[in-house]
């Protein structure tokens, strides 16, 4: 018997994204699609850019969630058509980034305010943070540095 699609769902969002854990493949909006062909399981995935290092290694992930609550026929495929941009991250996802200490994107183009105190005077340290998604920033209000994921 196969599992309903929305069984699959919830599978999916355990998956976490290899470079921010504390948020799942499906919080990301990376997976676009969950449909089946038949007796195949076809999941479409849209990486946050074409050049992502992770976009493999959420693949695997993925694969490797399937395979273990029972589905042995699957494909995954890429999907980079809508690109993927930080209006498919749910709000479940955005909140998950601020507890974990990173501002989530804006449509301002910089942070709200310090993921970590709330306080809204916040500078720019650098464009470039941890990964290549986020810049890196500093609240004045409690002096701490804090990634603010970009937006796209």
């Amino acid at each position: 018997m196969k599992p309903a699609v929305e069984d699959i769902w919830g599978w999916l969002d355990q998956v976490p994204d290899p470079e921010i854990p504390v948020i799942s493949v499906v919080d990301l909006g990376i997976v676009r699609d969950v449909a089946w062909d038949g007796d195949t399981l076809e999941v479409a995935v849209t990486p946050t850019y074409s050049g992502c290092p992770a976009t493999r290694v959420i693949s695997m992930d993925i694969e490797t969630a399937l395979r273990d609550h029972g589905i042995d026929a699957l494909r995954i495929s890429t999907r980079i058509s809508p690109p993927w941009t930080t209006d498919w991250l749910s709000a479940k996802g955005r909140a998950k980034l601020e507890d974990y200490g990173i501002a989530p994107p804006q449509p301002a183009g910089g942070p709200e305010r310090c993921p970590h105190c709330g306080d809204t005077d916040v500078v720019r340290v650098s464009q470039f943070g941890s990964t290549p998604c986020k810049a890196h920033w500093r609240c004045n209000g409690c002096l701490e540095p804090f990634d603010y994921f970009k937006c796209i």
